[in-house]
């Protein structure tokens, strides 16, 4: 009778004020950089936002509204975004900068410790097709989880452009392998991508190059690895973006948390360009996530390209990996005769920024147990004394 829905959590006091802080300091850093919140329905259509979410149909959490419409709940926040971009922002200066904050909801097959709601705080940048609103989401994303109090992770750099030009071109367009050594990448399963590529019957050279593929992963020298190994024009393109990025994220000075991947592939198939996911030490799963998504916007009937990141509110609050504070509550603990002057003792208390228990004496339990935790404890009953 205590069961909770697969993958459904609740989330207790301590947990929830953690949440609470990490969010505030991320939106702090959120609007600074001009970028303005908004939301959208936990239900959306399964037409629509449901179709193009990324998120597998099996994920998806669906029921029937009484005309018989499926819906969805909301898989991810930027698909919704995308509609409201093409519908009632299509008239609207762009580009346009947009941030949110809620959760969303990925239904689990089996109980692994994924949780089936979590949060997210994001952007969206929409209309601006260059390295520099590239830079400037990375770049915030770098400030935002510094703000939140994080400063030991790393972003993880790539281009889906790179990656699928290269293995167009070396697998001749052979998309059953293409999709299957792209899974073995999404899955980092390197050891099976490499088993895959010496099982399939290609010539030495080619073999070779869908090894050396796996190193390029590092710092800017792998730019002139990649063109080495770069077969035509689009994945040229491709690294050359990719400088042209990090040449403006030492601008914004965030260089020292960036590392390129070029195996980088993401589970949303939604990405067009960069891309691009943070870790931090401990975590043992995804931090953030994020990259250009060109393609989506004109599902919904609008010719714009964009980009934007979305952090894991509840991830980030365990990689800060912060010790339960000290209650900050005021207590003021009255008997029959003090409750009147208790009552006003509250009130002055809580005028003046206090939380305030007001709290009978004889309700309690353990009265030092009470205590114990309190930042300080106001005793009005008869002989009481006030503890600090």
């Amino acid at each position: 009778m205590f069961e909770k829905p697969l993958g459904m959590r609740d989330t207790l006091p301590f947990f929830y004020n953690q949440k609470k802080r990490a969010r505030n300091q991320l939106s702090e850093a959120i609007l600074s950089y001009g970028y303005s919140f908004m939301d959208t329905p936990l239900l959306e259509y399964h037409e629509t936002v449901g179709r193009v979410s990324a998120t597998l149909d099996q994920q998806l959490f669906k029921l029937l509204d009484q005309q018989g419409h499926s819906l969805v709940l909301r898989p991810d926040m930027t698909a919704p975004i995308a509609r409201v971009a093409a519908s009632q922002l299509k008239n609207a200066e762009f580009p346009l900068r947009l941030a949110y904050d809620g959760p969303v909801f990925r239904a689990q097959q089996a109980e692994g410790g994924k949780p089936a709601q979590f949060e997210q705080v994001g952007t969206e940048l929409i209309g601006d097709h260059s390295s520099y609103a590239d830079a400037e989401v990375i770049a915030l994303l770098v400030e935002s989880l510094k703000q939140a109090g994080l400063e030991d992770f790393v972003i993880t750099v790539g281009h889906i452009g790179y990656v699928k030009s290269f293995f167009s071109d070396v697998l001749k367009d052979d998309e059953t392998t293409m999709d299957e050594l792209l899974n073995y990448l999404y899955r980092k399963n390197y050891v099976g991508y490499r088993e895959a590529v010496k099982e399939l019957s290609l010539p030495k050279e080619a073999e070779d190059s869908l090894l050396q593929l796996l190193h390029l992963r590092g710092g800017e020298e792998i730019f002139g690895m990649s063109k080495s190994l770069a077969r035509n024009q689009s994945c040229i393109l491709a690294v050359n973006e990719l400088k042209q990025l990090y040449k403006l994220l030492k601008q914004y000075g965030v260089a020292q948390y960036i590392h390129f991947d070029l195996n980088l592939i993401s589970h949303m198939n939604y990405y067009t360009g960069i891309l691009f996911e943070g870790y931090a030490p401990n975590l043992g799963a995804l931090l953030c996530n994020g990259g250009r998504y060109d393609q989506l916007l004109p599902t919904f009937q609008l010719n714009a390209s964009a980009t934007g990141f979305a952090i894991r509110v509840e991830r980030l609050v365990e990689a800060l990996q912060k010790h339960e504070e000290k209650d900050t509550r005021v207590a003021v603990l009255v008997d029959e005769d003090t409750h009147g002057q208790g009552i006003q003792k509250a009130k002055e208390l809580r005028q003046q920024g206090y939380q305030v228990l007001l709290q009978h004496v004889d309700q309690i339990p353990n009265l030092q147990a009470f205590q114990q935790h309190l930042q300080k404890t106001i005793n009005l009953t008869t002989g009481g004394e006030s503890v600090e």
